[in-house]
């Protein structure tokens, strides 16, 4: 009797563990998914159905103030290919990011060595380079109106003050897209150096002695050893950001130049801008929204394919 007793034990004991495991288990995911709720709640509802109500309004021909549209599936993004003007400010944009993006990563880890290296002064220079992030850009362009204005500006004083006539840099088809993007360098390397500040202080000082003795000596040397790789997470990080911005730049454009002068600054959002709120063709300037959508999603596959495979992460 003691014996089926101890087999029937055996035999009981550990389904009967296996089981309060499982109620545990389930308790568990459902307290997960309640906490989960209000996030999914407002991604679906702020990013997944918004989204999908612009690819729906790209395949019509929906106006602005009209009741009345028709579906007119992909004439929308067949126009689009014959659109010199979407076009061009496909093209800007590409050469807005091409100029920013580099520039701005590059200075921003610049100066965030500079500021990790230095002893003193360390938290006033944090806050200089990122006021421009913290500044409202629209009251910012107008005082670079100023900065770069052909008659009275301070950055053609200068110039002349070096024999150089200096350009008509918000005013010229061939300088207004290099302004914008010299404006948005200096917008975005604050935020890239905060970025990369945090990525220096989580880099173990202990790699710097152990490279120090295995004969890195120079600042070089140790930068390019241990600095470089341990930062390859927050590179790709801030190499990312840092092309999604540009990609959306707007403000200054409709602040400064308005896409002009001959649509040599014209970007891809404020074409959209225009199609939608100006000219009032939403249904068009859907189909341009699902464009600029895809290109990110394009850019980002491409990063994270290209660079990806060069980060060590830890």
């Amino acid at each position: 009797m003691r014996e089926m007793t101890a087999i029937a034990q055996k035999v009981t004991g550990p389904s009967l563990a296996r089981q309060a495991a499982d109620r545990a288990a389930r308790q568990e995911e459902r307290v997960a998914w309640q906490l989960a709720a209000p996030a999914i709640f407002l991604i679906v509802t702020l990013v997944l159905l918004p989204t999908l109500a612009v690819v729906v309004f790209s395949m019509t021909n929906y106006e602005l103030g009209y009741d009345d549209f028709q579906f007119v599936g992909f004439d929308n993004y067949a126009e689009l290919l014959g659109d010199r003007t979407f076009l061009i400010s496909l093209k800007n944009t590409a050469v807005y990011t091409a100029i920013v993006t580099p520039f701005s990563v590059l200075l921003g880890l610049g100066v965030a060595l500079l500021i990790e290296g230095e002893t003193r002064g360390r938290a006033f220079f944090r806050t200089v380079y990122f006021l421009p992030v913290a500044s409202l850009l629209v009251a910012m362009a107008t005082v670079f109106q100023y900065l770069l204005h052909p008659t009275i500006g301070p950055v053609n004083a200068i110039l002349s003050a070096v024999g150089i006539s200096g350009p008509n840099w918000l005013g010229s088809s061939h300088t207004a897209l290099i302004s914008l993007a010299i404006i948005g360098i200096w917008q975005s390397v604050g935020f890239n150096m905060v970025l990369f500040l945090a990525g220096l202080t989580a880099i173990p000082r202990e790699l710097y002695a152990a490279a120090e003795v295995d004969g890195a000596r120079s600042s070089w040397e140790r930068f390019r050893l241990v600095t470089w790789p341990m930062l390859g997470p927050t590179t790709l990080f801030v190499t990312t950001i840092s092309v999604i911005n540009a990609v959306k730049v707007f403000e200054t454009v409709k602040t400064l130049t308005e896409g002009g002068p001959n649509k040599s600054s014209e970007v891809l959002l404020w074409t959209i801008y225009q199609e939608g709120f100006v000219y009032l063709r939403v249904g068009y300037a859907s189909a341009m929204t699902v464009i600029f959508l895809a290109v990110l999603i394009v850019l980002m596959i491409l990063q994270y394919r290209v660079l990806d495979r060069r980060v060590h992460y830890t």
